[in-house]
């Protein structure tokens, strides 16, 4: 548990959309503003695909959005990296906490889960430990009793009930830190665990995502501690929402750059929109404009509302 990757010295910044939809204006503002604060630090910038989950993954996406992104004005350093070819990488973490008793079998649904009774005052979502101190007994029946295709979930053994992380948008944020999930009970490879191990192999020192992330980002470090990797520095973006304060989606119309198009809006007007709302000089219809201008500081006024 002592062996820290090796970064970069440059560090690097990073983009990770997951190819289940095309990006819309909320998304691609905020690699916009990955994009600048990399670039503006000299920091590499990588882009990753989170495509781990397969069955969610829409055939021919990941191509879409990549050629969204170019096509604003992103590029990026080094190849794309692809979750789903990663499966080595985060068996081997997952190795290196089993070895050090960190990780236990799951055998909950997710209906259990929420039924499981739980001491008071825990967090809503959090796992209620209810495979936490099985017997090898009664862990044996659990996996026969698995159905076909299933295979114990692991979970994280966690010492500490929360954490908390600076955010340079947000400031100091302290959430929960339960057990979470490192593989699913399909044998998928969860998010947590594989965005800890993606972001050190790749150099990645900046990390920079909308802030609906934000209450998963302690679980994050505490994963990072344990595996004796440096946490990045956190930039949570306020999100993109409608006239009404929800978020931005396919129910708002034209939000996405195909959409637009179908509209009559060229990608160099919607370009426009997003350095406006950055607060890009006025007129400005290149993300160059922003070098210089966007800070984390720049981000707190709150939402952008897309109307």
């Amino acid at each position: 548990m002592d062996s820290p990757a090796s970064n970069p010295p440059r560090g690097a910044g990073r983009y990770a959309p997951s190819p289940s939809g095309d990006l819309h204006l909320g998304n691609l503002r905020t690699a916009v503003v990955a994009w600048v604060l990399a670039r503006d630090s000299g920091r590499a910038f990588r882009m990753r695909v989170d495509d781990l989950d397969t069955a969610r993954a829409r055939p021919g996406m990941a191509g879409r959005q990549l050629e969204d992104l170019a096509s604003i004005g992103i590029d990026w350093d080094g190849e794309i990296m692809w979750e789903s070819e990663r499966a080595e990488a985060y068996a081997a973490a997952a190795d290196r906490l089993a070895g050090a008793d960190l990780v236990y079998e799951c055998y909950c649904s997710r209906r259990e889960i929420a039924e499981a009774p739980r001491a008071p005052h825990s967090p809503p979502g959090a796992y209620p430990g209810t495979c936490r101190n099985l017997t090898e007994a009664e862990r044996t029946a659990r996996r026969e009793a698995l159905g076909p295709g299933r295979v114990p979930a692991l979970r994280l053994r966690a010492g500490i009930p929360e954490l908390t992380v600076d955010d340079l948008v947000h400031g100091p944020y302290t959430g929960v830190v339960d057990d979470v999930v490192l593989r699913r009970g399909d044998g998928v490879w969860a998010y947590n665990l594989a965005v800890v191990v993606d972001d050190a192999d790749q150099g990645v020192d900046q990390v920079v995502r909308g802030e609906d992330l934000l209450p998963s980002t302690p679980r994050q470090a505490y994963l990072a501690d344990l595996l004796g990797l440096r946490r990045p520095e956190y930039v949570h973006v306020p999100l993109a929402v409608n006239a009404a304060g929800e978020r931005l989606a396919k129910r708002d119309g034209a939000v996405t750059l195909a959409d637009l198009a179908l509209e009559g809006t060229t990608t160099r007007a919607a370009v426009a929109r997003i350095v406006a709302s950055l607060g890009g000089p006025p007129g400005a219809d290149s993300i160059d404009a922003l070098r210089g201008v966007v800070t984390p500081g720049s981000l707190r006024s709150g939402p952008w509302v897309v109307a």
